[in-house]
């Protein structure tokens, strides 16, 4: 019986153009699946340094923009406002500032959907391809042997489960990384609230002020 080398380096070389084409493919994938992982980890711990900073009465410059909105926000005068209203206006804008801000701080993480849910399909399509491959060998050969159709059924196993490596993480990285954005983003109104508020409360103040004087 003819030995088979199954090994990775041997089963691409034995794989065909599309085989191969797949497995790069693959392999591409899931090093962007990590980097945008890792970048949604750091944009992760940068909003929380900047959320407990801000806490501190100190505000960051990666969430400057969002107290300056509330400012500008602030300085605005309407006739008539309430304080209520006024808060309800601040909020509004620093709402607007702080959505773009993590958003950005997000990066490609909507990426990591994609990759999640394509990915296995494209391993699929490895799959069915290998198989087919494996029939083509046999008819050609006209022999069944395991040597025959080894090639093509480990090209097929192999798509698989590159797909599923690649797509595992990404699946778990959109998760995860999707609930803590998320987590960070209700800190981050909650605090927009009490800003928000003081900041009415300061102008209206400051206006009474301007008038008795």
């Amino acid at each position: 019986m003819n030995s088979v080398n199954l090994s990775p380096f041997e089963l691409f070389a034995m794989a065909g153009i599309v085989g191969k084409a797949v497995i790069l493919l693959l392999l591409a994938a899931s090093i962007w699946c990590w980097v945008l992982i890792i970048e949604g980890i750091f944009g992760v711990l940068r909003l929380k340094a900047a959320i407990r900073r801000w806490r501190g009465n100190d505000a960051p410059a990666l969430l400057s923009p969002i107290v300056q909105a509330g400012g500008a926000a602030a300085g605005q005068t309407v006739r008539g406002e309430s304080t209520g209203d006024m808060r309800l206006r601040i909020v509004e804008a620093m709402n607007r500032r702080a959505r773009a801000t993590i958003a950005a701080a997000e990066g490609g993480l909507a990426n990591l959907a994609v990759i999640s849910s394509v990915a296995p399909f494209v391993g699929l399509f490895g799959t069915v391809w290998g198989i087919m491959s494996s029939f083509t060998a046999i008819a050609a050969a006209k022999d069944t042997s395991l040597a025959v159709v080894a090639p093509g059924i480990a090209e097929a196993l192999a798509t698989t489960a590159i797909g599923l490596f690649t797509a595992i993480p990404a699946s778990v990285g959109y998760t995860r990384l999707g609930s803590a954005f998320g987590a960070v983003a209700q800190d981050i109104f909650g605090l927009i609230e009490e800003a928000a508020l003081s900041q009415a409360v300061a102008h209206i103040e400051q206006h009474a002020s301007n008038e008795v004087t």
